[in-house]
């Protein structure tokens, strides 16, 4: 089975035929291309020319070099007061997650944090989840939460 000569550059289209996506410009277009062209700086002969070639997805073309995002972050955090909660909430309006231990606050003053927070993650399209015995994890919406501590625990025999 015989196959044609495979010519990358044309496949990729950096093809070095300049007739294959070029027609001569009418002298009308031409003079409209000129007079929306920007005055070139006297050393732009210097510069490297290239021509664009259309392709389907030229609008999803996305720069190498772009800046890295940055780290998201978990915030581990023991209340000690009811007004503790602000800085938990702040961190969850900021996209971190908010690992919470009530081991040093009463138990109704951390049902109110809970509630609190609760509402936050809501606002946030976030999550909230006890992932132990007085331990709360609070995630903001670019956070997924996968699996369940409790099964994992009682598969290994340990809960």
């Amino acid at each position: 089975m015989a196959f044609g000569k495979l010519n990358l550059s044309k496949f990729f289209g950096m093809s070095d035929d300049e007739d294959e996506f070029y027609t001569e410009p009418t002298s009308q277009e031409q003079k409209v291309n000129e007079s929306q062209q920007p005055a070139r700086p006297a050393n732009s002969a210097k510069a490297p020319q290239y021509r664009a070639t259309p392709t389907a997805n030229s609008q999803k073309v996305v720069p190498m070099n772009a800046a890295p995002t940055k780290a998201s972050k978990i915030v581990i955090f023991e209340p000690r007061l009811y007004s503790d909660v602000k800085e938990a909430a702040s961190h969850l309006l900021n996209s971190r997650a908010v690992v919470l231990s009530f081991k040093r606050i009463d138990q109704a003053q951390a049902k109110r944090i809970v509630d609190f927070l609760t509402g936050t993650v809501f606002a946030i399209n976030g999550d909230i989840e006890r992932i132990g015995d007085e331990i709360f994890l609070c995630t903001p919406a670019n956070f997924e939460i996968d699996g369940n501590l409790s099964d994992i625990l009682r598969q290994d025999g340990l809960g």
